[in-house]
């Protein structure tokens, strides 16, 4: 069973930055799609970013702000988060994506206050 670990959570004022982790018990290749997820109270879970390889996508309410990185050899993806703003607090779930199977993190809570 492939688990996920995900730190790097925690308060921050608004402007501020934080960086988030995501290790995998499992050897990760470059075409395994790799997400970062956030779900706030009351809303659905949606998607932040995605790396599949080289390719990385956003959601346009982090584009510019967040970036999304990876290290194969440390089975590891990372979300680095600056500008945030209050309406990003959410707790943020990692996702790796094997052969058409899902897998997810336990989440990491990510609070801006204003």
């Amino acid at each position: 069973q492939v688990q996920l670990v995900e730190s790097g959570g925690g308060l921050v004022q608004a402007g501020g930055s934080l960086r988030l982790s995501c290790a995998a018990s499992t050897r990760i290749f470059s075409g395994n799609a790799m997400a970062w997820y956030r779900q706030a109270p009351g809303k659905q879970r949606e998607l932040v970013a995605s790396i599949t390889g080289g390719s990385s996508t956003y959601a346009d309410s982090v584009k510019g702000r967040f970036t999304i990185s990876r290290d194969n050899a440390k089975s590891t993806v990372y979300l680095e988060m600056n500008g945030l703003k209050p309406e990003d607090t959410a707790v943020y779930y990692c996702n790796l994506r094997i052969l058409g199977s899902d897998f997810w993190g336990r989440g990491t809570q990510v609070t801006v206050s204003s």
